[in-house]
């Protein structure tokens, strides 16, 4: 697994759809691949880009003059169970509903309503469901939730345009399954991965 720090331009970390493209470029030759990649914007400003934290499975490869790789470090992770990690946490926290009036789906004969994705917009929601998503793995000792302005995006040849509510989690967690978790933290926590979320970062207390 490869942890890297990435420059994005303003022109594509503008549009959050046009950022996640710009990461694809650092994987030549996969573009039909499934994303096996996650990242998170640490830091942007307007004119200048974006400073992005993007995690692995294979090794980013400067082959054009953006993005740029700045650093990237190989990790392995040795942990243990009862061991105590920090952890930080950009997610999507939602919920799925049916819905009606979207149509219905049919599957083993059987007809049932499409369901649609809410925002979680309560903190006691939101904490609610960082708990169930670490819960396989870990026991949440500590949990700090940090709201954000909701993210927009357009994705320019659809002509289509959306939006979802971001928000980070900080905290402290105690693991009761190491080989789970590992197992997690490299497919990510939550919906929202092509839009910087789902990369938990972890670090000793």
């Amino acid at each position: 697994m490869y942890l890297s720090k990435i420059h994005i331009p303003w022109q594509q970390a503008k549009n959050s759809y046009d950022l996640h493209k710009a990461l694809w470029r650092l994987f030549p030759g996969r573009e039909k691949a499934e994303r096996d990649f996650l990242f998170r914007v640490e830091n942007q400003q307007k004119g200048l880009g974006a400073q992005v934290l993007m995690q692995s499975v294979m090794q980013p490869k400067q082959v054009e003059q953006s993005p740029i790789v700045l650093d990237w470090r190989d990790v392995s992770l040795k942990l243990k169970r009862g061991q105590r990690l920090r952890f930080h946490l950009r997610a999507n926290p939602i919920k799925a509903i049916k819905d009606s009036n979207k149509g219905v789906i049919t599957k083993n004969g059987k007809i049932f309503s499409k369901t649609v994705r809410v925002p979680l917009l309560r903190e006691e929601q939101q904490q609610t469901w960082i708990k169930k998503k670490l819960q396989a793995f870990s026991q949440l000792d500590i949990v700090i939730v940090q709201p954000e302005p909701v993210l927009y995006f357009r994705k320019t040849k659809e002509e289509r345009s959306g939006k979802i509510q971001t928000v980070l989690f900080d905290g402290i967690l105690t693991l009761t399954e190491p080989k789970r978790f590992i197992e997690q933290l490299q497919k990510g926590i939550g919906p929202a991965k092509a839009f910087g979320c789902g990369l938990l970062s972890i670090g000793k207390v």
